[in-house]
């Protein structure tokens, strides 16, 4: 009987452990909070290569007031869609120079080499595997051919 009891014992604690742990987890869930304002991002520079698309995103707060000198974290999209290979979206640190007549973009993730764009727009190489000779729209414009 003792034996019993205890087995008995243990099941019970080990249900109301998982109960416990099951009820967290959708009160967790539950909770999630949308992200806010600061989340909300814009894209500012767009680019075209060889049968791909880049396209660098950052917080819609610094659209249009970014200052020389000034970094901040946003999100370089690589669309590798026509490759059939997807489309990826990296954090990246972004640059604007003291001058504001480049913009560096940093993918830090992957290590590669910082990438400088002219902020009326060029070509350039992000990296040496898809995203060579991109011709680049202004900074802050909305439209790749823009001024092009």
């Amino acid at each position: 009987m003792l034996r019993t009891i205890a087995a008995t014992g243990r099941h019970g604690r080990a249900t109301i452990g998982l109960v416990a742990a099951i009820t967290l987890g959708v009160t967790t869930a539950a909770a999630a909070k949308p992200p806010g304002f600061e989340a909300a991002m814009i894209r500012m520079m767009a680019c075209e290569g060889e049968g791909v698309r880049m396209e660098l995103y950052l917080p819609q707060s610094v659209d249009h007031h970014m200052r020389g000198g000034q970094s901040v974290i946003g999100y370089y999209a690589l669309d590798l869609t026509d490759v059939n290979k997807g489309k990826s979206l990296e954090p990246v640190r972004v640059t604007l120079s003291r001058d504001e007549k480049s913009v560096t973009v940093d993918q830090y993730p992957r290590g590669l080499p910082p990438t400088r764009i002219p902020v009326t727009g060029g070509t350039v190489d992000f990296d040496q595997r898809f995203a060579t000779h991109a011709k680049c729209g202004p900074f802050q414009s909305q439209d790749p051919n823009f001024g092009n």
